[in-house]
């Protein structure tokens, strides 16, 4: 540090620290204060790190307050905040929930690839903090899904699991942005990146599945083939841009792609079930210097096994991909952008639309293939 930046630093420092003060100071007011210095006396120059050792500890402070109070209502996953103290949202603003906590600090986050954020152990259950503000009946503490719980009218969230998002869309159809969508179309585009003109197969057409249909669509594959047991998905798929289908009851499903292919295989393959099994039929239906991406979720212990020479031979690539390997905060705005313009099936993704009382036939329905997508609205 030069000599005449000590003071400086010592009284941003100061002002940082002090409460009253860094709850309404943020990055552009520090930036302003500096600049004014500056113009002031325009031979005092300060290094670039100060800047952001300023910017730092002020986020730092107003980190420390760990729990940006948050509270929801509105669908599942797509809500508007109705009480905060979270200096990035308004009240009033719509969000999506993401079920991946980003902490933005560490360097997966730092690096533009948030989904893979080195302290999202902290929200597997309970608010980042480990405290949990949803109870039973008797006072018992509720665990919550991945920091989120909005299976309910209101939800306490932290701030880095939310998302804001244009308040024209409709909530409903939100909701599927901020799961099934941002995986499928981002396994395409972030993952795999396929190319126009390619071949691409996917193997299991459900609500991701589809997605993946639809981005492989957008991304202007050639041929699209889609894989499944239920004719019904086998439908939707066509209707999100699949050019061929497969039914995986009627033979052997790598044989048929194959087939389709002339016998060389795809440029890229998606599993999207979370078989084993399956995620080996994707691998061998792979053309040289193809590309397999499994989304698909194992239990724990699960293993796919996989001929070794082909990685090296054939430069086979057999990979995986969360949440759309992309950064929740850029990819699902421009996931509705792309909505309202007309260029992504969300309506046609979402089948039916259940009372909050009829959860359960919403789940039984899911397990029964009838239905693509479906929200519980309040």
């Amino acid at each position: 540090m030069r000599r005449y930046e000590r003071p400086v630093f010592s009284l941003i420092y100061r002002i940082v620290r002090d409460r009253a003060l860094a709850e309404d100071l943020a990055q552009e007011t520090f930036i302003k204060v500096l600049n004014g210095i500056r113009s002031y006396n325009p031979q005092f120059k300060f290094s670039s790190w100060i800047f952001k050792i300023a910017n730092n500890a002020a986020i730092d402070h107003l980190r420390k307050k760990s729990l940006d109070t948050l509270s929801l209502d509105g669908s599942p996953s797509a809500q508007t905040p109705e009480q905060m103290r979270a200096t990035s949202l308004q009240l009033g603003d719509h969000v999506v929930s993401s079920f991946i906590y980003m902490c933005g600090e560490c360097r997966f986050c730092a690096s533009g690839r948030p989904v893979l954020c080195t302290e999202q152990g902290k929200a597997v259950t309970t608010l980042p903090d480990g405290s949990v503000r949803t109870r039973d009946a008797k006072g018992n503490p509720l665990n919550i899904f991945s920091g989120c719980g909005v299976m309910a009218q209101y939800a306490t969230m932290h701030v880095d699991n939310l998302v804001k998002i244009d308040p024209k869309i409709p909530f409903d159809r939100a909701a599927l942005v901020g799961c099934a969508v941002t995986t499928g179309v981002g396994a395409v585009f972030n993952t795999a990146r396929v190319v126009p003109g390619s071949s691409v197969a996917v193997f299991g057409c459900g609500g991701v599945g589809l997605n993946v249909v639809q981005g492989a669509a957008l991304a202007g594959a050639g041929m699209i083939v889609a894989v499944d047991r239920v004719a019904q998905k086998l439908e939707w798929a066509r209707r999100f841009g699949a050019t061929h289908a497969v039914d995986a009851r009627q033979g052997d499903p790598v044989a048929e792609v194959r087939a389709l292919t002339g016998g060389k295989g795809v440029n890229y393959a998606f599993e999207v079930i979370g078989e084993p099994a399956v995620m080996r039929q994707a691998y061998d239906v792979l053309a040289k210097r193809g590309v397999c991406v499994v989304l698909g979720v194992t239990p724990p212990t699960a293993e796919v096994r996989v001929p070794a020479l082909s990685l090296v031979f054939e430069e086979r690539v057999l990979t995986g991909s969360i949440y759309g390997a992309g950064a929740p905060r850029v990819e699902i705005p421009k996931l509705i952008a792309l909505y309202r313009a007309g260029k992504l099936l969300l309506d046609e993704l979402l089948t039916r639309r259940y009372p909050f009382a009829r959860i359960n036939e919403a789940y039984a329905a899911l397990e029964r293939g009838e239905v693509a997508r479906s929200v519980v609205t309040f």
